[in-house]
C-alpha cells in the first residue's frame, strides 16, 4: 500500500490524505517535519539518501525528513522515522514551521508544511541502508562551503531548510 501524506492548508487545517507519491508529482501541500541532530562538539548530522530512493538518490540532507501519518503528531513522526532510518533515538525540541515549495527532480515537488526540531546525539548509528547509504557530522562553516562549492551533492529541501534554520538561530 502507497504512504499517504496529510494535505493541509497554509493554516495546518486537515484537508484530506493522498499518496505520497500523488501528492509530490501535484505539488500538494502537506506536512513534514525536519530533524536536525547535533554531536557533542555543535557538529551536524548528515544523511547520504539511499541510491534506490525514488527522488534525490544519493544526496545529502539533514539527519531526517519526512511526513508524519494521519493521527500522528509531527514530534511522534520525527521519532519514529529516527528509529526507522537511524535506529536512533534522541530527546527533540521543536524550533520553528514554514511553508516551502521546491522541485526535486523527474517532475516531483516538495510542497510542504515544514516543522523542523533539533536534538543532541552522539552515539551510534544503525542505518537502514534502505533509506541510507551514509552518515556523517560536519561543522556549519565546513557545511555552508560544501554546499556552495557543490550544490548539487545536496538535497533542495536540505538548502532551503538550512536558510530557514540559520535565521531563527
Amino acid at each position: 500500500m502507497e504512504e499517504q501524506v496529510v494535505l493541509v492548508s497554509e493554516n495546518d487545517e486537515v484537508l484530506g490524505l493522498m499518496d505520497k507519491m500523488q501528492a509530490h508529482k501535484n505539488g500538494i501541500l502537506h506536512r513534514a517535519f525536519s530533524v536536525f541532530l547535533f554531536n557533542q562538539k555543535g557538529e551536524m548530522l548528515l544523511q547520504k539518501r539511499a541510491a534506490n530512493k525514488y527522488h534525490s538518490p544519493n544526496q545529502w540532507t539533514n539527519a531526517v525528513c519526512s511526513h508524519p501519518r494521519h493521527n500522528e503528531t509531527y514530534l511522534e513522526g520525527a521519532q519514529r522515522r529516527m528509529k526507522e532510518e537511524l535506529g536512533i533515538e534522541a530527546v527533540l525540541s521543536p524550533k520553528f514551521h514554514f511553508l516551502y515549495k521546491a522541485e526535486v527532480g523527474q517532475n516531483l515537488w516538495e510542497h510542504e508544511l515544514d516543522h523542523v526540531f533539533t536534538g543532541d546525539f552522539n552515539g551510534e548509528v544503525h542505518m537502514n541502508p534502505d533509506e541510507v547509504s551514509e552518515v556523517r557530522y560536519i561543522t556549519m562553516e565546513a557545511l555552508e562551503k560544501e554546499m556552495i562549492a557543490k550544490p548539487e551533492h545536496f538535497t533542495e529541501w536540505f538548502k532551503i531548510i538550512l536558510k530557514e534554520y540559520k535565521e531563527h538561530l
